[in-house]
């Protein structure tokens, strides 16, 4: 199944829709604006909140935890090496390898695939291509890349910063 998650150019904080290959919306994210730490709501079309998102403030690495009815269920952890990004998933036994600038990356378990991703360069806004296998959990999935967008830019801002 293929999703897309694209980000709303000209909002107040953090806003993507996701809609599969026919254009319907299957689930939207909606950001907190004035909160420590980046959080990350996603809903359904119907408007229930499927995931929570919310980073760990003071951490050496980027760490994320997905909660879901309110209870963490899975950690999203930037690993630290020198040459290459990779993040683990704990909780779930995922593992995210690939040319993360590129946003070229899959997901994976055992050496399973569970979702490729890569991202569309001549949109309007940031849009991802989310090919996700038949019996993977398509909201882990969303929440996973949405993570890691989150990081990818973080530490883009902080490289803009550094330079000025």
């Amino acid at each position: 199944m293929k999703l897309y998650i694209k980000q709303k150019v000209f909002s107040w904080g953090d806003k993507f829709r996701i809609y599969d290959e026919n254009q319907n919306d299957r689930y939207y994210v909606e950001g907190e604006v004035f909160s420590f730490g980046k959080k990350l709501h996603l809903y359904n079309h119907s408007g229930a909140e499927e995931a929570f998102i919310h980073q760990k403030v003071l951490s050496f690495l980027p760490k994320y935890y997905i909660s879901r009815n309110n209870i963490d269920v899975a950690q999203v952890i930037k690993e630290f090496t020198i040459l290459r990004q990779e993040y683990t998933v704990e909780g779930l036994g995922w593992t995210v390898n690939g040319n993360f600038l590129a946003h070229d990356y899959e997901i994976t378990s055992d050496g399973r695939t569970i979702a490729s991703i890569s991202k569309r360069w001549f949109s309007w806004g940031d849009t991802y291509e989310i090919d996700i296998s038949d019996d993977a959990d398509e909201v882990m999935a969303i929440c996973v890349v949405l993570i890691i967008d989150a990081v990818i830019a973080q530490s883009e801002n902080s490289a803009a910063a550094s330079s000025n």
